[in-house]
C-alpha cells in the first residue's frame, strides 16, 4: 500500500498566531507534504491543482480557482511565534512564504518556505505533531484544522492545560473585535470546529470552560483517539458527505444559490448546508426580492 502522506510541524509552529484561510492552510500543508520528509533539503515547491482535487474530493476546476486565490494571498500573510533563547523569550514576526507564484499552463503553484519556517518544519526532534493528512481532509473550516493540529499535539496526555481566552484567540488569529460575545465565539469558533473534528477525525474532543466570577477566563480540551470500529463510521460518514458534496458540484445549487457564494459568505466553521439556510433565512428577513442582489460575492 502507498504510503499515507504526513504532515510535521513543530509545535512552536503549531501554537503560533496568525490568520488565514482554510484554502492557504490547505495549500501549506500539501507543500509539507511535497517535500517528502526532506525538508532540511527543499528549495521551491510544488503543489498541483490535481494534488488538491485528489485530497479534498473537488473538481479540477475548483482546485485550480481555489489555489489560484490562495497564491495570491499568501505572500502577504505573516504568523507570530515564540521560543526559549539563552537571553529569554522571543517573539518573531515572519512571512509564511519568501515567494510564491501560480503557473496558469501547469495549473500548479510554486513556493518556497521563508527562512524562519523552515527550522520550524526541519528541527522536529525534540517537540513536534505529526498527522496524517487524510485526518483534516473532511474538514472545511480553517479553525478546525487548528484546533485538530493544536488538540493532537497532546495525544499522549488525552488533556490540554487551561489555555486562556486572549491566548486560545491569539493562537485562532481571530481578534477581540471577532465574535466579542462569549456566546457566538463558542457558537462559531469551538462548537462548530469540535462538531467537525468529532465527526471527520480520528479523535473525539471536548471542551471545558473556565471561570473567575461570572466570566469565562480560559478553556481546557480533552481528547480520546477512537475506537477503529468508531473511526471507520467517521470514514464512512466522511466519504458520503464527500460524495453529496461532489452532488452539489455538478448538479448545480441545491438551495438556488451559487456555490460560490455560499462559500464567500459562509462564517468560520460553517457548513454547506448551515451557511445556505442562514443566508435564505436573511434574505426572508430582509423581504429580498431579488436574490440576484442579495446573494453577492463578498
Amino acid at each position: 500500500m502507498p504510503k499515507k502522506p504526513v504532515v510535521k510541524k513543530s509545535n512552536a509552529l503549531i501554537n503560533a498566531s496568525y490568520t488565514i484561510s482554510l484554502v492557504e492552510q490547505r495549500l501549506i500543508l500539501l507543500a509539507i507534504v511535497s517535500a517528502n520528509g526532506e525538508l532540511e533539503k527543499m528549495g521551491e515547491l510544488t503543489v498541483r491543482a490535481q494534488d488538491y482535487a485528489d485530497q479534498w474530493d473537488v473538481s479540477l476546476s475548483t482546485a485550480y480557482e481555489s489555489l489560484k486565490d490562495a497564491a495570491e494571498q499568501l505572500f502577504e500573510r505573516r504568523f507570530t511565534f515564540q521560543e526559549e533563547t539563552r537571553k529569554g523569550l522571543k517573539t518573531t514576526v515572519s512571512r509564511w512564504v519568501s515567494h510564491v507564484a501560480y503557473v496558469e499552463g501547469a495549473a500548479s503553484v510554486d513556493l518556497a518556505f521563508a527562512p524562519h519556517v523552515q527550522p520550524l518544519l526541519c528541527d522536529l526532534r525534540e517537540k513536534f505533531t505529526h498527522y496524517a493528512l487524510e485526518q483534516v481532509a473532511g474538514l472545511s473550516s480553517v479553525h478546525a484544522v487548528r484546533f485538530y493540529e493544536l488538540l493532537i499535539a497532546w495525544r499522549s496526555t488525552g488533556q490540554t492545560p487551561v489555555i486562556a481566552v486572549a491566548e486560545l484567540r491569539q493562537r485562532l488569529g481571530i481578534d477581540s473585535a471577532k465574535y466579542p460575545r462569549m456566546t457566538d465565539f463558542k457558537r462559531w469558533v469551538l462548537d462548530a470546529a469540535i462538531k467537525q473534528i468529532n465527526e471527520h477525525t480520528d479523535i473525539t474532543a471536548k471542551y471545558e470552560q473556565h471561570k473567575r466570577g461570572r466570566s469565562i477566563t480560559g478553556f481546557s480540551f480533552s481528547l480520546k483517539l477512537k475506537a477503529p470500529e468508531k473511526l471507520q463510521k467517521s470514514r464512512k460518514k466522511k466519504t458520503n458527505a464527500m460524495l453529496e458534496n461532489g452532488k452539489r458540484n455538478t448538479s448545480g445549487a441545491r438551495y438556488g444559490i451559487p456555490q460560490k457564494v455560499i462559500e464567500a459568505q459562509a462564517l468560520p466553521g460553517e457548513g454547506y448546508d448551515d451557511a445556505a439556510l442562514r443566508l435564505l433565512e436573511e434574505s426572508k428577513t430582509q423581504n429580498a426580492t431579488d436574490t440576484g442582489d442579495l446573494f453577492e460575492i463578498r
